[in-house]
This record gives structure tokens, C-alpha cells and sequence, in this order.
């Protein structure tokens, strides 16, 4: 059995993927358009956000190498600030990232759409993303070596555009065109910079994926550090290099209009057809990426379940090591919000869904990032920590700064929200309270029928869809080519004030024994 648990876990290299994968999902794709509202200064930002970011990579590394306790962030906060503290961080972080998954599903399939017009339909474009969600639930169910072979070939197709416009769109870049729009934002230098900070900073949400995952990674101890920083300094380098090279490439003000600026850099270099194969592996990469967070949202709940601070059907697993019963619900939690948030437009819908996942991404780093100070203490040599504090502090300091120019209207709901949890808690004690005293147990095993309960959702969203999209009506009559003829002893009644013979006669229809004209 425990051979058979090792040899369902994931290497170094999957692992490290997932990071990059994870990270590298919708947001990079449309970074380039987001920026160039800003202008080719942003690279200042994309530089401030590297240090940043890195620094977050850095604090999740050690953290991990410390004690790579699967739960990341909640892990991390509730071994350094107690129970409360990791409930509410683990709670935040926790539909932060089941908002954000959806988010990524309708990215993807808004990619899709000009290879499936049928998908501009809200309701056919509902009902294909929780198709893909049932679909990526019953993935995970089976098994986490299954969801990094599969992320690892998904992550290929993502980075085929963005590493191919890194490296070959120089040869149709413009120093011209690219300091044309330097600094559009109409402020300056400072201001320009802070105001890509958040933009970017969500490029990089992620970082922490491996160490979140660390139950189900091969030798946490030593391949999550690696993954964490390699998976970063992969995603940082293909950002930089592939939206400075855009900006070169399309004027700013086309660029500022762009729904899809790596195709639309595909086609100035090649042509309409390599357009449409970089928008088919943007499509992949979303959906690939969605794959990575939903086997982390699963572990991090499962994580909180086996300390007591989550409901315990979270923390049943299935034979594979999965919590297959926590992943149904999150797959239901994902249904309701796809079918709340049905908009006209795919972008539309994704951006109701990912304007507050950040802001309630960001106390979890922060929490992290100062977390380091307690664990470490004692652990690692005197010189190594005060060099990991400070770290520490940079990577708080700068998801700080991204948190205080994030939207003041979500920041403040964000906030009560978080100060909400405390009535939530009082749950999570008594749960606590049960199980030391034994009256419940910890953990147990997922029911097997969960598996078909998943496969079952994906199909009848499949009907679903696919009915919509045949071209019924919403009242159920059926669509015509031409409209019946009208009977010649059928007559019309002509409208108030208007008199009868002002009337067009209908045409006779013609008799059956009429010769031909």
C-alpha cells in the first residue's frame, strides 16, 4: 500500500511544471493588452514584481525545506500564528482559488470561440465550462500522477507561443514603435510603475503550488524547494522577454484594443493561420493550468480537514490518496458560481469572477511571508535566517503595496469578510473539541461512487449544452426557412385608423390545376 502511494506521487519535474503551468494559465495572455495601457515602462514593473515574486519563491522554499507540510500558506500560518490564524488563511486562500479556477475555464473557452462560434452564447458558453469542470474534478479523482502527466503536456502547448514569441518576435521588433508608447498612462515614472504592479503580480499567483502540493510530490524536502524557484524564474523570464517583444511588435493603441495579443503577434509575424494555432495553445494552457489548482484546492482543504479546522468529508480520501468527496464539492461550489455570473461576453465574466481573487490571495503571502520568522527560528544557521527574514519582509512589504493599490470597493469587502471569519470559526472549535474527545474521527474513506457522480455531471452538461446550441429557441417553436402561406380566405384585420382599402390584398395562391406563367 505505501508502495503503491509513493509511486502515485509526482517527480521534480512535473512538479516543476505545475509551478510554471499554474502560473503561466489566462493571465499571461492577455498581459501584453492589459500593460499597454500603461506602456513599455512597465517593464520597470515586470522587474519590481521578479524581486517580489522571487522573494515569495524563496520564503515557500524554505518554508518547505523546513517542514513540507502539505497546505502551504495554511500550513505555514497556523504552525507560526496559531489556529485562528490558519483557518482564516486557509479559508481565504481557499475560495480565492475555487473563484479563480472558474476564472481560468472561461478564459479557455474564450479561446475557443473563433473555432466555436456556437460558444458566443452565454448559456452554451455556461454549460461547456461546467462540462470542463466535471470533466477536470473526475481527472483529479484519479489520481495526482495522472494530473501532472497530464498539466506537463498542457504546460508544452502554453509555453510553444510564449517562449516562440520571446525568442523569434525580435526578428519583427520595432525599438520605434516600442518607445512610442513608453509611458501612455499620464503620470509619472512612479506612478506608471506602481500601476503594473497588480496587473503583473497576478501573473505570478501560483508560486506557491508546490509547496500547497507537497503531500503528493516525490521527496518534498528537496524537490518542492527546487520547483518553487526554477517553476518562478521559467514563468519571469517567458513574461518579460514575450510582452516586451509584443509591445515592439503592435502599435500601443492596437495593442491596448487586442483580445488576444499573442495571436495577434502571431499574425503580424506569419500570418492568420499561425494566429489561430497560438490562440488553440492559449485555449490548452488555460485549461491545463485549471487542471494544477483544482488538485490544490482539493489538497488544501483536505489539509485544514486533518487539523480539525475543516468539515471532515474534506479529509476522506479515495484509494489513490485524493479527497475525492471535498473535490465533488468544490465542483458543485464552481457550478453555482459559472451559472451566477453568466454574462454576454467571455471576458466580461472573467472579469467579475478574478477582481477579488487577488486581494484575497494576498493576506495569505503576506501571512507567509512573515510566518518564516517563527518557523525557522532555531532551524536553520543564525546567518541564513537573518538573510530569510529579510526576504521575508521584502516579499510582505511588496504584496502589501500590490494590496493597497488593488480597488478600494473590493479591498473593503475583502476586509469584512475576513473579519467574518470569526464568527465562522466558532465551527471549526467545536469540530476540534469533538475530536479530542474522540467522539469523531479524522479522515476516512471517499465513496467510489463519487467517481460516476463526476463522470454523470459532465455528460449532462455535455446534453445540456449541445441541445442549446442546435438552435431551439427559448420558447421551443421550431425555426423555419421561408414563413407558411397564408390561406386567400384568411383576412387581417387592418390597423386602427388606417382604412381597409390603403390595404395591400394578400397574393392568391396558386391552384393546383393553374397552368404554368
Amino acid at each position: 500500500m505505501a508502495e503503491a502511494a509513493v509511486s502515485s506521487k509526482i517527480g521534480l519535474a512535473p512538479a516543476t511544471l505545475m509551478v510554471a503551468g499554474n502560473m503561466m494559465g489566462s493571465g499571461v495572455f492577455m498581459l501584453p493588452a492589459n500593460l499597454a495601457t500603461t506602456g513599455g515602462i512597465s517593464l520597470i514593473g515586470w522587474i519590481v514584481t521578479m524581486i517580489g515574486s522571487v522573494s515569495l519563491a524563496l520564503v515557500f522554499a524554505k518554508l518547505a525545506s523546513i517542514n513540507p507540510a502539505a497546505g502551504g500558506p495554511y500550513a505555514y500560518t497556523r504552525m507560526a500564528f496559531g489556529n485562528y490564524m490558519g483557518y482564516q488563511t486557509n479559508l481565504i486562500y481557499w475560495l480565492a482559488n475555487v473563484v479563480g479556477n472558474v476564472g481560468l475555464v472561461v478564459a479557455g473557452l474564450g479561446y475557443l470561440t473563433p473555432f466555436f462560434p456556437e460558444l458566443r452564447n452565454q448559456w452554451v458558453l455556461a454549460f461547456a465550462q461546467i462540462a470542463i469542470i466535471w470533466l477536470f474534478i473526475y481527472i483529479n479523482i484519479l489520481g495526482p500522477k495522472l494530473v501532472g502527466r497530464v498539466q506537463s503536456f498542457t504546460t508544452m502547448f502554453a509555453l510553444l507561443p510564449i517562449v516562440g514569441t520571446a525568442v523569434l518576435g525580435w526578428f519583427w521588433f520595432s525599438g520605434g514603435t516600442y518607445m512610442d508608447g513608453w509611458n501612455v498612462s499620464g503620470t509619472g515614472t512612479f506612478g506608471a510603475v506602481a500601476s503594473t504592479l497588480s496587473i503583473t503580480l497576478w501573473a505570478f499567483i501560483g508560486v506557491e503550488s508546490a509547496s500547497v502540493s507537497a503531500g503528493v510530490v516525490e521527496n518534498p524536502a528537496r524537490n518542492v524547494p527546487i520547483a518553487t524557484v526554477v517553476g518562478v524564474l521559467i514563468a519571469g523570464v517567458c513574461y518579460i522577454l514575450s510582452s516586451s517583444v509584443i509591445m515592439g511588435m503592435i502599435p500601443n493603441k492596437e495593442l491596448i484594443a487586442s483580445s488576444a495579443p499573442f495571436a495577434d503577434a502571431a499574425r503580424v509575424a506569419l500570418g492568420p493561420v499561425a494566429g489561430n494555432i497560438v490562440a488553440a495553445c492559449a485555449a490548452i494552457g488555460c485549461l491545463g493550468s485549471l487542471l494544477g489548482w483544482t488538485l490544490l484546492v482539493g489538497q488544501t482543504a483536505k489539509a485544514a480537514a486533518d487539523d480539525g479546522l475543516f468539515a471532515n468529508i474534506f479529509s476522506k480520501v479515495n484509494a489513490k490518496g485524493v479527497p475525492a468527496a471535498g473535490l465533488a464539492i468544490v465542483g458543485l461550489i464552481m457550478t453555482i458560481q459559472v451559472l451566477l455570473t453568466v454574462s454576454p461576453s467571455a471576458s466580461e465574466q472573467f472579469g467579475k469572477i478574478i477582481s477579488i481573487a487577488v486581494i484575497m490571495t494576498l493576506l495569505p503571502y503576506i501571512y507567509s511571508s512573515i510566518s518564516i520568522k517563527v518557523i525557522a527560528y532555531k532551524q536553520i544557521p543564525d546567518k541564513t535566517y537573518s538573510l530569510y527574514v529579510i526576504i521575508g519582509i521584502l516579499a510582505a512589504i511588496y504584496s502589501l503595496a500590490a494590496l493597497v493599490g488593488s480597488d478600494g470597493e473590493q479591498t473593503r469587502w475583502s476586509l469584512i469578510f475576513v473579519i467574518a471569519t470569526v464568527v465562522f470559526y466558532s465551527a471549526a472549535i467545536t469540530r476540534q473539541r469533538e475530536i479530542a474527545e474522540h467522539h469523531i474521527t479524522v479522515g476516512g474513506k471517499s465513496p467510489r461512487w463519487i467517481r460516476y457522480i463526476a463522470v454523470a455531471a459532465t455528460i449532462i452538461a455535455l446534453v445540456i449544452m449541445f441541445w442549446l446550441s442546435l438552435g431551439q429557441n427559448h420558447d421551443l417553436r421550431l425555426l423555419r426557412r421561408s414563413p407558411l402561406p397564408v390561406a386567400p380566405t384568411e383576412q387581417t384585420a387592418p390597423p386602427a385608423g388606417v382604412p381597409a382599402a390603403t390595404q395591400a390584398p394578400a397574393p392568391a395562391l396558386p391552384q393546383a390545376d393553374a397552368p404554368a406563367p
